[in-house]
């Protein structure tokens, strides 16, 4: 294992991708692999995907890796697009255990705040400049909040309700996707939900992630809000070298 070096893995609600990363550039390193999400997403089921894809690699050092779940002292508080059964299991233990690894090498943490801190680290500079709210856009709506750099974990602003609904529920990429939205009838759902969050929160800068960033040119410049918005400079591999920068670094929430 060479000093510049980590492993991340990013587990979600339809994929879980696992890399070898670059921790100097923020890149990955090689091609990364994807594997379905079980369903159930149940954590024993979880844990053997993410012991395939840390076995693929053969690598044997710290491993960090997200979930889309509010984390407390290693432990999953709440399950958006996984099983129920994550709710108050032990998940660093788990992971720990199925990796063959010490609790200490196993850093696990929101998936939003992983891609977020990718991003403070790797990404534009003006991210790290006042109040910041990274958006990755998805199976769900994750979410970090940033005051100069320093994260505030564990929001859960896609859960906002917006016109009486989670605000995940119409916003989320994979409602485009269920519904067959085209992305200017997307982008207003979109719209509306930063409208609603920025009169929250008043944040200097709006970043947007997930996979549904790829196409940022087609949705993005629809946008009419008062809040500066740009789109994640790691795109959809924020969160595994936001997760392989927490392993090396010894963090966990």
């Amino acid at each position: 294992m060479t000093a510049n070096r980590g492993f991340g893995i990013d587990i979600g609600g339809s994929g879980i991708k696992g890399a070898l990363v670059d921790l100097d550039k923020g890149e990955l390193i090689g091609d990364r692999l994807r594997i379905d999400t079980p369903k159930p997403s149940t954590p024993d089921a979880v844990a053997d995907v993410v012991a395939r894809i840390v076995t693929h690699f053969g690598w044997d050092g710290p491993v960090g890796i997200t979930l889309p779940a509010v984390i407390k002292k290693g432990a999953a508080q709440t399950a958006a697009n996984i099983d129920p059964s994550w709710i108050g299991r032990d998940a660093s233990a788990l992971f720990a255990e199925r990796l063959g690894r010490n609790v200490a090498d196993v850093s696990l943490l929101n998936d939003a705040d992983a891609a977020g801190m990718a991003e403070m680290r790797f990404g534009d500079p003006a991210a790290r400049k006042g109040v910041v709210a990274l958006l990755t856009f998805g199976t769900g709506i994750g979410s970090a909040l940033f005051q100069n750099g320093a994260l505030m974990p564990n929001t859960e602003f896609g859960h906002i309700e917006v016109d009486g609904h989670d605000a995940e529920k119409k916003a989320a990429a994979s409602a485009k996707d269920n519904e067959g939205l085209s992305y200017p009838e997307w982008a207003k759902r979109v719209n509306r939900y930063l409208t609603v969050l920025e009169n929250l929160i008043w944040p200097d800068l709006f970043i947007v992630g997930g996979g549904v960033s790829k196409k940022s040119h087609r949705w993005v410049p629809l946008l009419d809000i008062r809040t500066p918005v740009i789109t994640a400079s790691l795109l959809n591999n924020a969160g595994i070298v936001g997760a392989a920068a927490a392993a090396a670094e010894g963090l966990e929430h």
